[in-house]
């Protein structure tokens, strides 16, 4: 069984890859699914077939399905939002509108990992392939096991006391909507699944994110920043997909531009990402929509390789915490030579080992912080952050 999860910044052609990894998938023999977990869904229109919210079978050993989100939120999430609705409407707003402020943010993407968990769990498929909204969404997505629980273990304490005073005694005080006992197993139910999620999607041999980008710089640095955060939650990535590369024979001086700027945005994407494959597909000819042109680009991404394999095994980019701060941790096998470290903004450091180079996005709290030691151990790179008030977040650090 294999999960395999492709994101990227919207218009980069996410869509087609994983439908095209879906249909290699199914032509070496795997049971695939390709689902989208998009709001604005277009894997039907990528497979030129409709598709609806119930698994539908495409060709051979090939299905396709589009979430409903919200039907999967009613069967989830229908007690908790009836409650929900009912307490809004107590408050005396419409109750329409009641019912369109229990849509809140986070549930529509719990409902689609729950889709992916109840795939996995029925053991029909081989490989599930999710085509996932555009870079922020699928963050979000992501996040959500984690956050999820953390917000929902200490709701469900106060539940159970208001049950334990008993609904009588309540009355006496309030007229507001006592929760009934549906609510609390909901809600017992869902921090299970967030738990269920969280284990599937971190399991390093199961699932894998892959990150599809153009040649282009304002998706470079989009890239760069959907890693690190994926890093950052404990998930897998294991490949980029370079998508429409100018394939040699387009020729003319137009073309040889924006060949030229390809390559450079290509060696910027080497010096970002260090070991992570990159798989390049070329522009093709015709519009990539249906089982046929997704064959070719099928082929053209992983030749004669299959899809299911894990492209990347090593030790990935990550971030601990430490007694003074938090530590990132940056594979770099047979580095030599001192280490040397510049922020160019707040958010962003290029490392510098020899005739090595690694630009890297940092979260929001490593920006904020100062670098305190860095050193290169056993194949890793040590970056040490710590908070220090008495200077600036983005001042340049010597040699170490």
């Amino acid at each position: 069984m294999r999960i395999i999860l492709y994101t990227g910044k919207g218009g980069v052609g996410k869509t087609s890859v994983a439908a095209a990894t879906g249909l290699r998938c199914a032509d070496l023999g795997y049971r695939t699914i390709v689902i989208s977990t998009d709001s604005a869904h277009s894997l039907a229109d990528s497979l030129d077939t409709g598709l609806d919210s119930e698994p539908k079978l495409v060709t051979s050993n090939l299905w396709g399905q589009e979430i409903d989100v919200l039907r999967q939120t009613e069967k989830h999430l229908g007690s908790l939002k009836r409650y929900m609705a009912s307490v809004f409407s107590w408050r005396g707003m419409d109750r329409i509108v009641a019912e369109e402020m229990t849509v809140l943010p986070g549930l529509e993407e719990l409902a689609s990992l729950i889709q992916v968990m109840d795939l996995h769990d029925t053991g029909d498929y081989d490989v599930i392939v999710v085509d996932c909204a555009p870079t922020g969404a699928t963050l979000q997505l992501l996040t959500m096991p984690e956050i999820g629980r953390w917000y929902l273990e200490r709701i469900l304490p106060l539940e159970r006391r208001l049950f334990a005073v008993g609904k009588p005694l309540l009355r006496t005080f309030t007229d507001a909507p006592i929760p009934e006992r549906e609510v609390a197993r909901a809600l017992e139910t869902l921090i299970a699944h967030l738990e269920r999620m969280q284990e599937l999607l971190t399991d390093r041999e199961l699932s894998s994110a892959r990150l599809v980008l153009n040649l282009e710089k304002m998706v470079i640095k989009e890239t760069q920043r959907a890693y690190m955060y994926l890093s950052l939650y404990g998930y897998a990535t294991d490949a980029l997909v370079c998508n429409r590369v100018l394939p040699p024979q387009v020729g003319g001086s137009y073309f040889d531009e924006w060949r030229t700027a390809q390559a450079r945005h290509r060696e910027t994407i080497r010096e970002s990402f260090g070991l992570l494959p990159i798989l390049d597909v070329p522009l093709f000819d015709h519009e990539v929509v249906g089982l046929t042109m997704l064959r070719r680009m099928g082929l053209a991404l992983f030749g004669e390789h299959d899809p299911t394999e894990r492209l990347y095994t090593g030790q990935e980019q990550r971030i601990v915490n430490t007694e003074s701060g938090y530590s990132y941790r940056i594979p770099l096998p047979l580095s030599t030579g001192k280490v040397q470290l510049n922020r160019s903004s707040p958010d962003e450091l290029v490392v510098h080992i020899g005739n090595r180079k690694r630009v890297l996005s940092l979260p929001h709290t490593l920006a904020a912080m100062q670098i305190q030691d860095a050193y290169h151990k056993d194949g890793t790179l040590y970056i040490e952050f710590c908070w220090d008030a008495q200077s600036k977040p983005g001042k340049e650090v010597d040699e170490v």
